[in-house]
């Protein structure tokens, strides 16, 4: 046993000798050289862009909102999504184990017990060929005692007689009797022991997988990372959504209140003969059309709150009470510098993930390369093997095997060039993901940089235009109670204010939606970490 672990020893000695001067086939994976613009054309000259950005992993306290904050807080925490997400990377890390596994010698216990017994028509024939030859030798015996005995050979007397009766009692014991059995005994066999085997990684296929299985690890936690960023745009999306119905559905009861008054006025003037019944028709069926955006505006209202219920992993009904008190849309916080766009490589967490997957692919070639190649292991067993189970530790019942084996394809019909070549391909369909991932995280941010830019342009002209209906409104009931006017142009002053009124709502609600899509964009809401080249 001494010897045979030293040469246990000797080989595995060896055997990490071989691994350290291995080499690992197939392609070394560099990550690709990218071209990226020296700037954003959506940011102007009169507004450069910082070479350094702005902290983003937290953006979303630049709003000043503490409900916000609350809600993406609990997000993070609860989102279902996101849970997922974190089961896949423990998928991943789990996956990487049960691949370095074979890195490793692999180490089987066994036992086994038999009780084996012949058949006993097998034994019927061996009994019958042996009792054939006995009844020969019998007859021939006879034949020979009864010459003897002729011949007087016994001589006469009592000792004569005695000494032929022993020698008859005794051949008629030798002969077969008939529908005989020759009796049978089985036998024990005890086993026990290990075998272990080991393949020697010598052209690194398995590290190859190990690469590959470490670099899905990293795309997943990159995975995780993108879900994360666009939970918390989505949180704070809907969030504000939701305070624009709100003060939606105010500038839209306050506007009712106004043009019931309105009504009120007509039809006093109708009754006093100052007016016609048309305008108190033109009132009421102007009124009617205010009073029908409620149940519209409500209903959106509900829908965000849902969502965001959703968004928090409960039920939609949740946060309904939470947040049917009305609060001011989150305000925009000062200008936000975009950085450069070279470090939407490292800020994105898709453009990440696709180039760890890339990584991934490019390992994979050499796992399928490496099949073309001989795979050299080492095999060897140890047991013990007894028909006694008390002999089971007997230094003479041990037994054991040692030796190196080898397996080389000669002829697979191409199967292995073909998977090869099937790698390359999904390693070219990687590089172009990661390419394309690119361009569109490039045009994500120009996108949100041009609309954000607009919309505030946008929103100061409505906010001109509100306060010049408003004035236009004062106007004409003035001259309309004075008799100057008729109540048309009432109607559309009132009509015009409300729907500047409502528009530049929603225009404060988009510009704060299109920042927080522009702080997706830069990869916002995350701890960037160093990805391993």
């Amino acid at each position: 046993m001494i010897r045979t672990t030293m040469h246990f020893l000797k080989l595995g000695s060896l055997w990490t000798l071989a691994l350290s001067v291995g080499c690992s086939v197939g392609p070394n994976y560099q990550r690709p050289a990218t071209t990226m613009p020296a700037g954003y054309s959506g940011v102007s000259a009169s507004r450069p862009a910082a070479t350094q950005p702005a902290q983003l992993d937290r953006w979303w306290e630049m709003l000043k909102d503490p409900m916000l904050n609350s809600l993406v807080e609990r997000a993070s925490q609860t989102n279902l999504d996101l849970q997922l997400a974190e089961a896949r990377i423990r998928q991943a890390r789990a996956q990487r184990g049960v691949v370095a596994a074979d890195l490793w010698p692999q180490l089987n216990a066994a036992g086994s017990y038999d009780y084996m017994g012949s058949s006993l028509n097998t034994r019927e024939e061996t009994a019958g060929a042996a009792g054939i030859g006995r009844q020969l030798r019998n007859t021939a015996a006879s034949s020979a005692l009864g010459t003897l005995q002729s011949n007087g050979a016994f001589g006469p007397g009592p000792l004569a007689n005695a000494a032929v009766t022993t020698l008859r009692t005794g051949l008629a014991q030798n002969a077969p009797r008939s529908g005989s059995r020759v009796s049978h005994r089985g036998s024990n066999l005890f086993q026990a022991g290990f075998d272990a085997s080991w393949e020697l990684d010598l052209f690194g296929g398995i590290r190859r997988e190990v690469e590959a299985a470490d670099a899905d690890i990293q795309a997943a936690e990159e995975a995780r990372s993108d879900v994360l960023v666009s939970l918390r745009s989505e949180v704070a999306r809907n969030y504000v959504e939701a305070r624009v119905y709100q003060r939606r559905l105010t500038i839209a009861r306050e506007n009712i209140k106004t043009q019931q008054e309105s009504l009120e006025l007509t039809r006093d003037r109708f009754k006093a003969g100052l007016t016609s019944e048309v305008d108190v028709a033109q009132a009421t069926a102007a009124l009617a059309t205010t009073q029908s955006q409620i149940p519209l505006l409500d209903s959106l209202w509900q829908q965000s709150a849902h969502r965001l219920a959703v968004l928090l992993g409960q039920e939609p009904a949740a946060l309904l009470a939470e947040l049917t008190r009305e609060a001011p849309i989150p305000a925009v916080p000062p200008e936000i510098p975009a950085g450069l766009p070279s470090e939407l490589l490292q800020r994105r967490p898709d453009i990440r993930q696709a180039e760890r997957q890339l990584a991934a692919a490019t390992a994979r070639i050499g796992v399928a390369t490496a099949d073309l190649y001989p795979a050299f292991s080492l095999t060897g067993s140890v047991g013990s093997q007894s028909h006694d189970a008390r002999l089971m530790l007997d230094r003479n019942s041990f037994l054991w095997s040692l030796g190196p084996a080898v397996r080389w394809p000669v002829f697979d019909a191409w199967r292995i060039r073909s998977n090869i070549e099937i790698q390359n391909a999904i390693q070219a369909q990687a590089l172009t993901t990661y390419q394309q991932t690119i361009l569109i995280a490039l045009e994500e941010v120009e996108n949100s940089l041009v609309a954000y830019r607009q919309e505030q342009v946008r929103h100061v002209s409505l906010a001109e235009a509100v306060n010049a209906n408003r004035t236009a409104l004062n106007l004409a009931n003035d001259r309309y109670a004075k008799g100057i006017d008729d109540f048309l142009t009432v109607l559309e002053s009132q009509r015009a204010l409300y729907q500047t009124e409502d528009a530049l709502i929603q225009s404060e609600g988009t510009v704060v939606s299109n920042l927080i899509a522009l702080l997706k964009a830069l990869g916002g809401g995350w701890q960037p970490t160093p990805t391993a080249p």
